[in-house]
């Protein structure tokens, strides 16, 4: 790993707690420092602070939906280039229009392997920040 390549911030919100590790190493994996939130009231307060490049959402948590956070990232400018990935027990919602939003770039269904995020977590931090991210 280039160590003058730019730390990238992801943010996995998932109140699953063995999903949630699975789903930090996996992105640790290939360069991104994480923090976790495990109800959307907490993603809500991280989101508040700090802009992650990359967000990885469960739909079905605690106090705020998922829904309710995608909301919040499209209205706030500051948050234009947070991508997301989707995570979700609920087929139908990968099939859902309203959920299909120029910063969402993946909906998975879950189990989400280790392996399947980590690779896309890979290719979205080649095609997206490459060597170019500041």
């Amino acid at each position: 790993m280039n160590k003058d390549a730019p730390i990238l911030q992801a943010l996995v919100v998932e109140d699953d707690p063995d999903a949630a590790t699975i789903y930090a190493s996996a992105l640790q994996s290939v360069g991104f420092e994480t923090e976790v939130a495990r109800t959307g009231a907490q993603a809500l307060e991280q989101l508040k602070r700090s802009a992650p490049a990359l967000l990885v959402l469960d739909m079905h948590l605690p106090q705020v939906a998922g829904a309710t956070i995608l909301d919040y990232i499209q209205a706030n400018e500051r948050l234009g280039d947070v991508l997301v990935i989707i995570v979700t027990g609920d087929r139908a919602l990968a099939d859902d229009r309203a959920f299909q939003r120029r910063q969402v770039v993946q909906i998975l269904v879950k189990p989400v392997t280790y392996s399947r995020l980590r690779d896309l977590a890979q290719l979205l931090k080649l095609s997206n920040w490459g060597a170019h991210h500041e």
